[in-house]
């Protein structure tokens, strides 16, 4: 699915100069979870990701892996403007945008799926430019 959303973006990204790279673990565990509302969190993060490099160009890496929890981690990484100063928490909160035209529904509804699939989701300013959105969902099957 991320291989399939990040085909979908490629023309947006490239766009803006924005290069897309993929890390998938080899030993990922396997996860129930609802495939439309999980396209929708990629495009929501994805987006986002993209928003935030589209004046300077960069790199949008998504990363999956296993916990030591033998959950899912998803990593959305971007080389942008990275995460507001003031109330960075605030971001997930409904109504909540940084963006001029921004509606402030995206990490709320992205939060609200990835929560109800039993996982958290949370952001991290990178060491250099940017910021990480990461989201767990935890492995049903093992």
């Amino acid at each position: 699915m991320v291989r399939e959303m990040a085909f979908l973006l490629q023309q947006e990204a490239a766009a803006s100069s924005i290069a897309i790279r993929i890390v998938v673990a080899e030993s990922i565990p396997e996860i129930m979870a609802d495939r439309v509302q999980m396209q929708q969190v990629f495009m929501n993060l994805m987006l986002n990701a993209i928003d935030a490099m589209k004046d300077a160009g960069g790199e949008l890496a998504i990363t999956v892996k296993r916990t030591a929890d033998d959950d899912l981690l998803v990593g959305v990484s971007d080389t942008g403007v990275g995460l507001p100063v003031d109330g960075p928490d605030q971001i997930f909160e409904s109504f909540v945008t940084t963006k001029a035209h921004g509606t402030g529904m995206g990490l709320a509804i992205t939060r609200s799926i990835v929560e109800a699939h039993g996982g958290r989701v949370w952001a991290t300013a990178n060491t250099g430019p940017g910021a990480t959105f990461l989201f767990t969902l935890p492995n049903e099957v093992g």
